[in-house]
């Protein structure tokens, strides 16, 4: 079985996103040499001859694909199309240009967002083919989740080595704070700071705050994929998690108090939860390569919210 070592050309599609440039980072740390970041302006990876130019360049042995056309409630409802197609073609461009070269490992993230909508709590990976995902975000999740058909599909025919893991929602320093398009943690700390500014008395968060959430801190994520990429070598889908869940209700209260926002907080109940929970089973992370969790979720808060008032310090924040 193919083993990594500090000389081998690694791949990161994504690399410069929010947990790409964690994943670089750290995997740079770790004493890889050779990592190659396509960037979104020079390589549209819906295209296949971009693809094909990716792979020339970089010489890939190993691929982690992280590059995914992603984004909240908001964004699900407004784009599921788009969402479906770019994520769909991009994926299993990718992975079939990769078989053709015999590239020696491919890394799958998929989503959280492929389980159905009703997965009894914790989600264990046997569960994810037991019904239709989440309405509002199922478009996007399908999509993801057929590269977990296509890797057991071309490990079964074609001996190619790929692994698929499902990482629960991720949040931390470099998150996208842009409200058309954010994720929940973001989208509430921009809401509160930015009520605080304009004295205002009162945030609206969507949704009746009932549904459950489970937050995966984004350098836990990175160690994970990691390890996953050095020591796992099998195409059954794998949960990254923190193993804990939180109510949307908890967390506004939470993320209310660490920025000190003295508002009333009123819910818009015309507006949809998205899944009712979600938490994921992560045992198999843990027996399979030695992931857990480190980050707590309160620290995690702090150190995001302590990066939030960085870019308005430093008036980076568009």
């Amino acid at each position: 079985m193919f083993k990594l070592n500090a000389d081998t050309n690694i791949c990161i599609t994504g690399g410069d996103g929010f947990l790409g440039r964690h994943l670089v980072q750290k995997i740079k740390n770790k004493g890889y040499k050779n990592i190659f970041v396509p960037k979104i302006e020079e390589y549209d990876l819906t295209t296949l001859e971009d693809i094909k130019r990716m792979y020339d360049n970089s010489n890939a042995e190993v691929v982690i694909h992280l590059a995914a056309v992603v984004g909240g409630i908001g964004a699900n409802r407004d784009n599921p199309g788009k969402f479906f197609y770019e994520n769909a073609i991009m994926g299993i461009q990718l992975i079939e240009e990769a078989r053709l070269r015999n590239i020696n490992k491919f890394v799958i993230l998929g989503t959280v967002c492929a389980y159905p909508k009703f997965t009894p709590v914790p989600f264990k990976e046997e569960d994810l083919w037991n019904g239709y995902p989440e309405e509002t975000n199922a478009p996007y999740g399908l999509a993801k989740k057929m590269f977990l058909v296509q890797s057991q599909a071309y490990r079964d025919q074609y001996d190619f080595n790929s692994i698929y893991l499902l990482p629960v929602n991720l949040y931390g320093p470099g998150d996208n704070f842009d409200p058309d398009s954010s994720h929940v943690i973001p989208a509430l700390i921009k809401k509160c700071i930015d009520a605080k500014e304009q004295k205002l008395d009162h945030i609206t968060v969507w949704g009746a705050g009932k549904a459950s959430r489970e937050f995966l801190y984004v350098e836990d994520a990175a160690e994970a994929i990691i390890l996953a990429t050095e020591k796992y070598n099998s195409s059954e889908p794998v949960n990254l998690g923190a193993g804990f869940e939180i109510t949307i209700k908890d967390l506004v209260e939470l993320i209310v108090e660490l920025t000190d926002f003295k508002g009333e907080i009123r819910w818009d109940s015309s507006k949809p939860d998205g899944q009712p929970r979600r938490m994921l089973d992560t045992i198999r992370a843990e027996n399979e390569f030695g992931f857990n969790a480190k980050t707590a979720f309160r620290e995690g808060l702090i150190r995001t919210l302590g990066y939030y008032h960085d870019l308005i310090t430093t008036g980076e924040l568009i």
